[in-house]
């Protein structure tokens, strides 16, 4: 969709900077070729210079008229989704991303155009179906180029079923309708943990953990109020770099000041973490956030030797005693690139059972709802490799010795941080007594455990003098 009053306004803000809209397929051709879709083969310096590292979605598109920027664009299975966010204000010198409100509310839209066509990504009939409903939807969610709605899934696809605007002037954009029955409120807690583990004394390893808290606010009213509290046990990692719905109210300024690019000191603010908020009609994250946890929840190692035509594999896994013992699934998924079939396999594992993928070039170890009492398990065993196939993985990363062991695993009614919802600490100012429900989920996210034997990709790399 393209907003002629969006233009406008961009004319009127940029002055002498502004740089006009291209027609559709030429836009299309210059995106291509900034996401080096096209002509990726060929160099081109503006484009491909080590001096020019592009570390976000935020592209500057070059065109017959100008370089357009900020350009917003991704790829998501096998879709291309982009817009063009207002700038309210000149472009030279460019202005910090931060600053740049339109960003965030494109981001918003477009996640919320990935999430409506996400499970029909398989069906080419229903997905094109659905593309062909987007700009009606659009209309709903951005009228004039201004985000109102940015969850497409709740939305009506005809114009038949599209509600009268509600005549409550203290009703916000945000609650598309007005919810009739008993008040319930539901909210779950989805920390994913990714990592970095090299077994090797001249390397550090890294981990990070990435929280998201869902509400589901089923209450009467065109505005009510709710303020929901995080808490963090004692002596708790603090949340860092923590984004928060549009629909929450205020805000402490030092809960948005803790960056996990500073070093913690002991002036960080670790809560409770309290949000006011008017809450959508439909499923929201009500706010986004990191921590840095001491330690990884599983600890591995992982040895892959080459010795007489065999691979010598060892992993050995150990869960922290802090962690809990309980999963809805945990495996240990172990890819051979660039070499044929596994031919010949012989292994000895302490705890769970060893599958061979159908194609075999996978070893998948699955270690089932709970670790053994001592908390660790390990795995030993010699594989040999028939010749390769077309059929068969590559890595260009993978080659040689340089492997890896990657976990999965999901442990329900838990959180790396400690975080949790203190369902007493919920404040609804609306009729009725709600009925509450507070869960958790811990979800492995790029965890992986590479070869100790072979060099690998490194995330940070300690100096040695």
């Amino acid at each position: 969709r393209r907003y002629p009053t969006v233009e406008i306004r961009a004319e009127t803000f940029n002055g002498s900077t502004h740089v006009p809209v291209p027609s559709d397929s030429a836009f299309l051709k210059a995106l291509l070729f900034e996401l080096r879709l096209v002509d990726d083969h060929v160099f081109v310096e503006h484009r491909d210079t080590c001096t020019r590292i592009n570390h976000s979605s935020v592209y500057s598109v070059r065109t017959e008229g100008g370089d357009l920027w900020p350009v917003l664009a991704f790829q998501k299975s096998g879709l291309i989704y982009a817009c063009l966010p207002l700038v309210e204000e000149t472009l030279e010198p460019r202005p910090a991303l931060l600053t740049v409100s339109g960003l965030s509310q494109g981001l918003a839209l477009l996640l919320g155009i990935v999430d409506y066509l996400s499970p029909s990504r398989r069906n080419d009939t229903e997905l094109s179906a659905k593309i062909s409903q987007l700009r009606n939807l659009l209309i709903q969610a951005c009228p004039l180029g201004t985000p109102l709605n940015t969850n497409i899934r709740s939305l009506n696809s005809s114009f038949d079923d599209i509600q009268e605007m509600p005549t409550d002037e203290n009703q916000p954009a945000w609650r598309s309708n007005t919810y009739k029955g008993k008040p319930q409120v539901n909210v779950c807690i989805t920390e994913k943990v990714k990592c970095m583990q090299y077994d090797k004394r001249d390397v550090v390893d890294t981990w990070q953990v990435y929280g998201a808290v869902n509400c589901k606010c089923d209450i009467e009213g065109s505005a009510p109020n709710v303020t929901l509290t995080l808490n963090l046990p004692m002596n708790g990692p603090p949340l860092q770099d923590i984004v928060v719905h549009h629909c929450v109210t205020s805000v402490d300024p030092a809960m948005l000041m803790s960056s996990s690019a500073e070093p913690l000191d002991d002036s960080v603010y670790s809560g409770p973490y309290k949000f006011p908020f008017v809450p959508p009609s439909d499923s929201f994250n009500l706010c986004y956030y990191t921590s840095q946890v001491p330690v990884p929840p599983i600890l591995g190692c992982y040895q892959l030797i080459e010795e007489d035509s065999q691979f010598k594999i060892t992993v050995n896994l150990k869960l922290h005693e802090s962690i809990k013992n309980s999963f809805e699934y945990c495996e240990a998924r172990i890819p051979f690139f660039n070499r044929g079939p596994i031919s010949q396999l012989e292994y000895k594992v302490s705890h769970g059972q060893l599958d061979l993928s159908r194609e075999k070039s996978l070893l998948v170890w699955v270690l089932g709802q709970k670790f053994p009492k001592s908390l660790e398990v390990s795995l030993t065993g010699t594989v040999s490799f028939g010749t390769a196939g077309k059929e068969h993985p590559t890595d260009y990363i993978c080659t040689g010795n340089t492997a890896y062991v990657k976990l999965y695993f999901r442990i329900p009614d838990f959180t790396l941080t400690g975080c949790y919802v203190d369902q007493h600490s919920i404040q609804i100012f609306a009729p009725g007594k709600p009925k509450i429900t507070a869960s958790g989920e811990l979800i492995s996210s790029d965890y992986y455990i590479w070869n100790s034997k072979a060099p690998a990709p490194m995330v940070y790399k300690t100096l040695l003098d």
